[in-house]
């Protein structure tokens, strides 16, 4: 049974929206190493100037896996989408929406759509969207305060 998770959090930032948006979505090989996921590669393919394919390779206990996911940049509305082509949560998608709050401050409101090919009873996919809320939520918390302080040393 397929389960179509939906959650939603937003994260604030002290940096201008352009800055953040800039910041967000300069995908590099680099970006697991600042989510410390050392278990992580990552390969940016830039197919236009708005359109980038994130290849992630995760090992785990000698096992692999591959997230391939198809990036949509929406630049004049600090806006993108994160939608995955391939991987253990094929076709799901996330939505990144930064608005600014005053000059030198925004808001990341991050919508999820989390798709699950596990067939689970309806409190196992509640407790497991309570769980994807918090791990994301937490990353964005930690990037955000990435953000900040590489802001501050410019």
């Amino acid at each position: 049974m397929v389960q179509a998770i939906h959650y939603a959090f937003s994260q604030s930032f002290r940096v201008s929206a352009r800055k953040a948006f800039e910041w967000c979505t300069d995908y590099t090989p680099e970006d697991h190493a600042l989510m410390k996921e050392e278990n992580a590669v990552r390969e940016v393919q830039r197919i236009s100037d708005d359109t980038v394919i994130l290849t992630d390779k995760y090992f785990d206990e000698g096992k692999s896996s591959i997230k391939q996911k198809l990036v949509c940049l929406y630049p004049a509305r600090f806006a993108w989408t994160s939608t995955h082509l391939a991987g253990p949560n094929k076709y799901s998608q996330f939505l990144y929406e930064i608005s600014p709050q005053g000059s030198q401050r925004s808001r990341l409101r991050f919508t999820a759509l989390h798709v699950d090919y596990q067939a689970k009873e309806i409190e196992e996919t509640v407790q497991l969207r309570k769980l994807l809320l918090k791990l994301d939520s937490e990353t964005w918390k930690h990037l955000a305060k990435l953000m900040e302080n590489d802001f501050k040393r410019k």
